[in-house]
């Protein structure tokens, strides 16, 4: 490495950011990259430390000491073509992914990791601002169509690599923009949606045909957004393409099933953020569930529960409640124990700082209100044991409830979409597809194939990635014989 003792000599550095209560007046980001001098700081803390785990702790496998070494020494272009050598879109993940990299990292098990997202994130930062991002056309066309179903972070990977290949290749996405729930999910406030433009412009260039506002089946459940304007059915596509890729996301919502589940005023997180989005979009939006001056509980302790309290919090809500079923996690992890694995332990977003209540080990009994509108929630402590959960006697207590929002994660793909393409299931509603052998990532049905959410359930942006960028080998693999695009 280019500084041997660097990770003795400098401590990791956070991003900058915004004051929260600044950054709850708008919905711009307000985490700022680093800059030369700093990157070339964190890129000395990584060590030359013989096996780099954080390259297995990331889904892609991102080259990170390599790049790190290279921004060191000031090699921004050549650390930007080795990020993309794995990463087609690391502006998404050097934003809103989790880093399982850096709990992996080897400096981590008794310091503080190198911080690797925050190099990332200034590697393709710079790489936009000087211009190196550009279109990969393909020297020659294979001749044969493909088709992608869902315009999602595995979509576009799948489509994107597909294209490079010299394939022709159609991207259809039910929505009005692409992005799936990188465009509708994620506030703006995480990741702003020019860069997922910038990308589809990148990809036009490349080849890729989109066609948005198109759903791929048959019926289509109401408690997921679907602003599609046509209809295609998978025969269609099995007819006018030489394969299909089904990529959408895991949409499907768990529900809570209480005794005042019906009020107005109880909504899906999937229901209350997008709208924000299309709103910041400069959309009209008619009947946009809004927080302001309400008492806002959200029922789930994850990502998209924090995502509905920073959104909340934006809208001016009176007070902003988050909690989870499980116990507390401890502050910090046993390091020893987990390393280099993802570890539990408590995690405070940005979200959380700009004010919430949390509580943890809390169960829903029911919601209570008048006229048909929600105004309190009854819950109940609980404690677990053996794996069991139990009600804590005498624990019951209620909250003023003016919104309830609901963020328990999903349980699995539209189920109706993989019913019309006829694909078998596992036992979690999924595709049923292998990443292995011969037959990697294809289902049941000729000429489909699977990736992304669709194949493995509710994931990772990073993971989304991966299973893209790979399925599309096994695509082209299945159409040409053979492939040169990396696995």
């Amino acid at each position: 490495m280019g500084k041997v003792t660097g990770f003795l000599e400098f401590q990791r550095l956070q991003e900058a950011s915004e004051a929260p209560v600044a950054r709850k007046k708008h919905y711009k980001e307000f985490v700022v990259h680093l800059s030369d001098a700093e990157a070339k700081v964190q890129g000395a803390r990584c060590m030359d430390c013989g096996i780099p785990f954080c390259n297995n702790g990331c889904p892609v496998n991102n080259i990170i000491p390599d790049w790190n070494d290279l921004v060191y020494h000031g090699n921004y272009k050549e650390a930007l073509d080795n990020l993309h050598s794995t990463n087609n879109f690391p502006e998404f993940t050097g934003r809103i992914c989790p880093a399982p990299c850096e709990a992996a990292c080897t400096l981590g098990i008794n310091n503080d990791p190198v911080g690797i997202k925050s190099i990332e994130h200034f590697i393709i930062d710079k790489g936009w601002e000087n211009g190196w991002v550009v279109p990969q056309i393909p020297s020659t066309k294979t001749g044969k169509k493909v088709a992608v179903v869902g315009g999602g972070p595995a979509g576009m990977a799948a489509a994107q690599q597909l294209a490079r290949a010299g394939h022709d290749v159609t991207l259809f996405e039910k929505n009005d923009r692409i992005g799936g729930l990188l465009r509708y999910g994620i506030p703006d406030f995480k990741m702003e949606k020019s860069h997922i433009d910038r990308r589809v412009e990148q990809m036009k260039a490349e080849g890729v045909t989109f066609r948005t506002g198109v759903f791929v089946g048959k019926d289509f459940p109401s408690n997921v957004y679907n602003w599609a304007k046509e209809t295609i059915s998978p025969d269609q596509l099995k007819k006018d393409f030489d394969a299909v890729v089904i990529t959408g996301g895991a949409e499907n919502p768990r529900d809570l099933p209480v005794p005042g589940r019906e009020l107005k005023g109880v909504h899906f997180a999937m229901e209350f953020l997008p709208l924000q989005n299309k709103v910041n979009a400069g959309d009209k939006v008619k009947d946009q569930i809004m927080a302001t001056g309400k008492h806002v509980v959200v029922i789930g302790g994850g990502d998209t529960g924090s995502d509905c309290v920073g959104t909340s919090n934006r809208h001016g809500a009176a007070s902003v409640v988050q909690f989870e079923l499980l116990p507390q996690p401890p502050e910090e992890e046993n390091k020893p124990l987990v390393w280099p694995y993802w570890p539990t332990k408590l995690r405070t977003s940005s979200s959380h700082e700009e004010g919430c209540e949390r509580d943890w080990a809390v169960a829903t009994k029911r919601l209570e209100g008048k006229n048909g509108k929600v105004e309190k929630l009854i819950a109940a402590r609980v404690e677990w044991k053996d794996g069991k959960m139990q009600e804590v006697p005498n624990s019951e207590f209620e909250l003023k409830a003016d919104l309830v929002l609901l963020a328990m994660g999903f349980v699995s793909p539209v189920q109706q979409v993989l019913d019309a393409f006829g694909v078998d299931k596992d036992s979690r509603g999924n595709a049923k597809a292998t990443t292995d052998g011969d037959n990697c990532y294809k289902t049941s049905v000729d000429k489909v194939f699977a990736a992304g959410d669709m194949r493995r359930g509710q994931s990772l942006v990073v993971w989304a990635i991966r299973e893209g960028r790979q399925c599309a080998r096994a695509v082209d693999e299945y159409l040409m014989g053979s492939s040169v695009l990396p696995r």
